[in-house]
């Protein structure tokens, strides 16, 4: 695996444009990697919900729940299914939309600084080796590409969104990604 820095796409990754990112701040060092999770409809893996969502294109008749998410505009950089799969929906250098709301200490605006990546999971379900194997490698490419991230700079979604989210929740296994690393 490695990344393209002139483009800021990793390869092998499969390249699905998303319309949701835009310019990162000028002089804005990327320096934190976010780790969240998703599955849709909710609890489901598999389907093609997750690139709809990210790429504008999730039908609200197709499942009850996506009338309730049909108009955000989200995505994020990174995408890993159950399989250990990676599709890329931003280039590592465009500020992905996937963090909201969100802070890490005295600094606002995650999305700004960082690299958001989903697994395809629950809060509640364990994550497969295949996917903290694609994740590992992902991570140290990321890591040799931007040497501001560091260990201390992997953070879950829960951290800088404290109070409103919960991910990638307490069945992802931090100490056995950190080892790996």
């Amino acid at each position: 695996m490695r990344l393209d820095t002139s483009t800021g796409l990793v390869q092998p990754a499969e390249f699905v444009p998303s319309p949701n990112y835009d310019v990162r701040p000028a002089g804005v060092l990327i320096d934190v990697l976010v780790v969240h999770c998703i599955s849709l409809p909710p609890g489901e893996f598999g389907g093609p919900y997750v690139e709809q969502l990210f790429c504008n294109r999730l039908t609200a008749t197709d499942h009850a729940y996506f009338s309730e998410i049909c108009h955000l505009k989200v995505s994020a950089h990174f995408f890993i299914n159950r399989t250990g799969g990676l599709t890329q929906f931003v280039p590592t250098h465009q500020r992905a939309w996937h963090a909201g709301q969100s802070a890490l200490g005295d600094r606002g605006n995650v999305n700004d600084f960082s690299i958001g990546i989903e697994l395809e999971g629950t809060d509640d379900s364990a994550f497969t080796d295949a996917q903290y194997e694609t994740l590992t490698q992902l991570t140290k490419v990321l890591m040799a590409a931007y040497p501001q991230i560091r260990r201390t700079n992997l953070v879950p979604h829960s951290k800088i969104s404290k109070g409103r989210k919960t991910d990638p929740g307490a069945c992802f296994d931090w100490e056995r990604f950190l080892q790996a690393l």
